[in-house]
């Protein structure tokens, strides 16, 4: 069920979770939440973010709560140590993760930073990714730090207004 990388990662690093089932066209997630029945601040969110007007990009992998938004302009950009970054493009997050939008997850990402927003470690379990849409994985947040390449940051998110607190 798991993208072969992801279960390869998990069991390599020793890493507790569980794997749940999902619906490809529900694995983004505010309607992940919605249909089974988890909460924004139960759900971590992994993003890919490229510097911009840099040959080659710099990139960095992101994990803030759905209750937060990534502060690119800021944080990511002061730990790429670029002046502009952005969100990545699907496409660019493929070719770099191997993982669909939707689906991506800290575990199996090899050779890029994993930075993890501390309001992340703060909650006690966490929905993240499986790699693929069609898989989530649940897990206390202290087993990201079994995995390469893991950092936690203050401030990597800022919280986000309730009307805008979705995927």
């Amino acid at each position: 069920m798991l993208l072969p990388a992801v279960a390869d990662a998990l069991a390599a690093h020793s890493v507790r979770h569980e794997v749940l089932e999902c619906s490809p066209e529900l694995a983004d997630t505010a309607e992940f939440c919605e249909h089974y029945g988890f909460t924004l601040d139960q759900a971590a969110n992994t993003i890919l973010v490229a510097s911009r007007k840099l040959d080659p990009p710099r990139y960095a992998v992101c994990v803030v709560l759905g209750t937060t938004r990534l502060d690119v302009n800021r944080s990511v950009r002061g730990l790429l140590d670029v002046k502009r970054a952005s969100f990545a493009d699907a496409e660019t997050t493929v070719a770099q993760t191997g993982m669909l939008v939707g689906g991506v997850t800290a575990p199996g990402i090899e050779g890029l930073p994993v930075y993890v927003d501390r309001a992340v470690m703060d909650a006690p379990r966490v929905v993240i990714g499986g790699g693929n849409r069609s898989s989530k994985i649940v897990l206390a947040p202290a087993e990201l730090l079994k995995l390469p390449g893991v950092e936690v940051v203050d401030g990597l998110a800022t919280p986000r207004e309730p009307a805008e607190q979705r995927d």
